[in-house]
């Protein structure tokens, strides 16, 4: 239930008309009341003789009884209650309560001792009403309308849990500012999937990942198509931007711009120049080297791809133990590293990592003050992705794109854990859809390298099967019987092989790969430390190009099938596969 209170007006008899009329898209349908001060206002639109005008004087007689100079300027008080489009519709009745106990919570009427301002509720739709009313009581005071916004926000929550309606998170002013109707008319008459302020965000933000100045940035801006505005002060010096979609015209045909601070707090251009400040009094990050990353060059999609499994891994160490401003730093750092994954990744998981950069965007602030600095690592595998170019969906590819999500999850879910603890609800929920994308991504990412690994884990024959699950109990002893009964064994199995023809001290990887985090908290442990273990051992992520492909096979083995990954970062129970114990 999203209550929102609107700019106050003047005209009473202005704002009955638009409630009462079509609407401006013609989405109005059967208008009336559901709820009134006295209980008994006339309905002009289920009393035929019932009009506007004689509505509109009983609620601003408080308001002409009183000396003229007293008078309120703007009296006219406007509160919009929406519910999500998942709920079940409510009955009149039921929105006459919600009504009743909003006006109340906001300080404009208290039914149990009267004598407050007058107000009715109007419905017109299935999902929300409309509250109106005029801001002098009857006994010609004013009303105490102080943090009335806070007060029906909380009222909110409390006839969600009662009406047993999806239950909203609490805000903290710091979540960019949702689309207007208007927008989303607009949008749906111009068959957008998204409002043009969301996509402008969108575009920014893919924009301002892993750039280093002004220069890039504006450069970025240009050639994803965007029209761009600078605000510049008298001596020259830069002091904002707004953009505009090509298409999106307002009714004299004009491009509707928006100022950078007006799509998200943190992408005004002040906010974007701390991020470049930073990256100018910190020492180069190690990224991958300039050679490898001309666009389109080879092997420079997988190369940024083990930089940004590198620097998650990295970030999680520091949102699980740094102090709170370099976490949040950290978290908006990571904000850019999956805006520049879902640019460049390829087709079959593109959608999941968009939908999870977006998602993640809510997450990526909060009061806590960024501290930049020990972001470096997640900015410079962003810009390595940028500049990488785009990814395959196959061979080195592919199987790096799996092994950076496969710790990005993890960071994410250190994320939605330290949101959580610091009460930072709607970041922590955002945190948490942004994983269930990511699982999605990896799902699709992973299947195939983990389709070839499983095979080839298939094929060693029992004896190298045994050793290597001997040097699974010596490494994580709590936790073996549950890597040996999973699908991904064999290809932790066939990892462990590969790291073993690649002289590799295998005990020592699986130590370190084991030591950096828990595993409790893994879909499948087995395929956690299998991607631990090909990045510390720098093994081909590309199974197929491993130097272990001739392992004695067992003839049974190949005519088994091949499961399908489980995704990282949520417990599950065990599954029976018949593996050597």
């Amino acid at each position: 239930m999203i209550p929102r209170i609107q700019k106050r007006g003047q005209r009473t008899i202005g704002l009955l008309s638009y409630l009462y009329g079509p609407g401006k898209y013609e989405e109005h349908t059967d208008p009336h009341l559901v709820a009134s001060w006295d209980h008994n206002a006339p309905d002009p639109g289920r009393d035929p003789a019932a009009t506007l005008k004689h509505l509109q004087q009983l609620l601003d007689q408080p308001v002409e009884n009183i000396e003229e100079a007293h008078r309120p300027t703007k009296h006219v008080w406007h509160l919009s209650v929406r519910n999500a489009a998942e709920d079940r519709i409510l009955t009149d009745q039921e929105w006459g309560e919600v009504a009743r106990r909003m006006v109340a919570a906001a300080g404009i009427d208290d039914p149990e001792l009267g004598g407050g301002c007058r107000w009715v509720a109007v419905r017109h739709a299935d999902d929300h009403i409309h509250i109106i009313a005029t801001l002098v009581r009857e006994d010609g005071f004013k009303p105490d309308l102080d943090h009335d916004a806070v007060r029906v926000q909380a009222q909110a929550r409390t006839l969600e849990r009662e009406m047993g309606l999806r239950r909203l998170t609490k805000g903290d002013g710091t979540a960019a500012k949702r689309p207007t109707s208007a927008e989303r008319h607009k949008a749906e008459r111009q068959g957008r999937e998204r409002t043009a302020r969301e996509e402008l965000r969108e575009t920014v933000r893919r924009a301002v990942a892993g750039a280093r100045g002004e220069d890039e940035f504006f450069a970025r801006l240009a050639s994803a198509g965007l029209l761009i505005r600078k605000r510049s002060a008298p001596s020259g010096d830069l002091l904002g931007y707004k953009v505009a979609l090509p298409d999106d015209r307002n009714k004299n045909s004009e491009p509707v711009f928006y100022p950078g601070a007006r799509l998200a707090p943190d992408l005004s251009l002040p906010r974007i120049r701390q991020r470049w400040s930073a990256d100018n009094t910190q020492s180069e990050p190690q990224g991958v080297q300039p050679e490898a990353l001309a666009r389109g060059g080879p092997g420079a999609p997988a190369a940024a791809r083990r930089t940004t499994a590198a620097a998650a891994w990295q970030a999680v160490r520091i949102i699980e133990q740094g102090k709170d401003a370099a976490v949040a730093g950290s978290i908006a750092a990571a904000g850019e590293v999956l805006d520049a994954l879902a640019t460049t990744s390829a087709a079959h998981t593109r959608r999941e990592l968009r939908d999870a950069a977006f998602a993640f965007e809510r997450a990526s602030r909060s009061h806590v003050r960024a501290e930049r600095g020990h972001d470096q690592a997640l900015r410079q595998a962003a810009r390595d992705l940028v500049h990488g170019g785009p990814a395959l969906g196959r061979g080195e590819d592919g199987a790096t794109t799996a092994m950076a999500i496969d710790m990005l999850v993890f960071l994410v879910t250190a994320a939605v854990h330290w949101h959580a603890k610091k009460g930072h609800a709607q970041q922590a929920a955002a945190a948490r859809q942004t994983a269930e994308h990511l699982r999605a991504a990896y799902q699709n990412a992973a299947a195939q390298p983990l389709a070839v690994l499983h095979q080839r884990g298939r094929r060693l024959n029992r004896t190298v099967l045994h050793r290597q699950s001997v040097v699974i109990r010596d490494a994580v002893p709590a936790l073996a019987d549950q890597i040996l009964a999973e699908p991904g064994w064999y290809a932790l199995a066939a990892t462990i092989a590969d790291a073993e023809a690649a002289g590799r001290d295998t005990a020592a990887l699986l130590s370190a790969a084991v030591g950096h985090r828990e595993l409790h908290s893994a879909d499948s442990i087995s395929d956690v430390l299998m991607w631990r273990l090909r990045h510390l051992g720098e093994l081909p992520a590309d199974a197929s190009a491993s130097p272990a492909n001739n392992a004695v096979t067992s003839p049974s083995a190949t005519r088994r099938s091949v499961s399908r990954p489980s995704s990282p970062g949520r417990t599950r129970g065990e599954e029976a596969t018949g593996n050597i114990r």
